[in-house]
Formats: C-alpha cells, sequence, structure tokens
C-alpha cells in the first residue's frame, strides 16, 4: 500500500488544470540562458540516468526540454517528453524536433509495459498531485533493472521559495528513507541519493516485482 497522500480525482483534476493554466502562461521564463551551475548539475542529472546506446527515456514534466539535449547525448533511440502544459510542449518540440511530445500526466501515459529504460522526474516531482498513480504507472512502463531518477537542478531549498508563488499546493522533495517507504511499494529501490545546496538527485532502479 502506498504511503503518499491521496486526493480526490476533482482535486488532481483542479490542481493539474492551475498548473497547465500557469505553465501555458510562463513556458518562455524556462528557456535558455540558464542560471549560472545549472547546465552543469543537469548533465550529472542526465548521467545518473544510466542511459546507453539504443535505450527508451522517458522526461517527466519536461517542460521546453532543457533536459533533452543532454539526454541525446547518450544516443538514445527514442526520448518520450511529457508535460500537462500544450504551449511547453509546443517550445519543445521547436527547440528539439527529434523527442517525441506526450501531451498529458504522466499516471495516465500509455506506453507499453516494461518498454523504459530510464525515467527523468526533473524538477517537476513536488508538482506531482496523483504520486501513488503517477509512480505505479512509471513502474509499469519500466523494464526491470530500469533507473529512475527525480532530481532538481536548484535544490530543496527552492521548493520553499516556490510555495508561496504558485496556485497550486506543492510537496517538498523526500530524504533517502521516505524515499525508501514511499517508492518501495511499485517496485523502486533507492540506489543513489545527493543533497547538496543547490543539487537534488534521487536515483532508484526497478527492481522487477
Amino acid at each position: 500500500m502506498s504511503s503518499f497522500e491521496t486526493m480526490s480525482e476533482e482535486e488532481v483534476q483542479r490542481i493539474n488544470r492551475l498548473q497547465r493554466e500557469l505553465f501555458d502562461k510562463l513556458y518562455r521564463l524556462f528557456e535558455p540562458p540558464l542560471p549560472e551551475g545549472v547546465p552543469e548539475r543537469l548533465e550529472r542529472i542526465a548521467a545518473c540516468g544510466g542511459i546507453a546506446k539504443g535505450d527508451t527515456v522517458l522526461d517527466v514534466g519536461s517542460g521546453t526540454g532543457i533536459m533533452v539535449p543532454m539526454i541525446r547525448r547518450y544516443e538514445p533511440a527514442v526520448i518520450y517528453a511529457c508535460d500537462l502544459s500544450e504551449a511547453m510542449l509546443g517550445q519543445l518540440t521547436e527547440n528539439y524536433p527529434y523527442a517525441e511530445t506526450i501531451l498529458g500526466d504522466v499516471r495516465d501515459l500509455g506506453l507499453p509495459e516494461g518498454s523504459v529504460d530510464s525515467v527523468f522526474v526533473n524538477a517537476c516531482y513536488p508538482n506531482i498531485a496523483d504520486k501513488a498513480g503517477a509512480f505505479s504507472n512509471i513502474g509499469r512502463m519500466m523494464k526491470p533493472g530500469g533507473r529512475l531518477v527525480i532530481s532538481h537542478p536548484l535544490g530543496k531549498s527552492f521548493i520553499e521559495a516556490l510555495k508561496n508563488n504558485v496556485p497550486f499546493p506543492v510537496d517538498d522533495f523526500p530524504e533517502r528513507d521516505e524515499a525508501e517507504t514511499l517508492l518501495g511499494p511499485f517496485g523502486f529501490g533507492v540506489k543513489e541519493f545527493i543533497d547538496e545546496p543547490k543539487l537534488y538527485i534521487l536515483v532508484a532502479t526497478r527492481d522487477g516485482r
């Protein structure tokens, strides 16, 4: 049984709508140039995905695609970019036409079972309304041994600053022990945990359960 907080479907849809509306308006703010040090930290995040040539990669909450070119350097066969915001994905397609975009909530993605090698949840974990649904579906789509990377290139403190400036709730990033409890029911085991002032990375692998 999941330890994630549960909420009604109506509340999930309300939060998703508020996010979609906000990011459709603000999508240009997420375009380069990125803040100093962020590109280097994003490179560290991408490296944690363990991507091999020919892999299938899913970028959840991709926004305008700041992770996409870094993922591409590892020569995956496919990069799926999923986001709630149509404007975000429109800009991503303009920037990186080789990525395959999917508009919608990650919990609803219909990629085949056991088809994805690496999943990135970068700078969007706090925004996911239905985390139990999201990680259940991510676990379904991932291959046994696949790698899940939850991250933020500005660290946990960025979320504290964000909480009072958005019209929807955002959650904190979990500590390592908490992540084990939260992700374990979906077949994930935490393998790496980095918590620096300006970088958060949690790497979990799909154990095949």
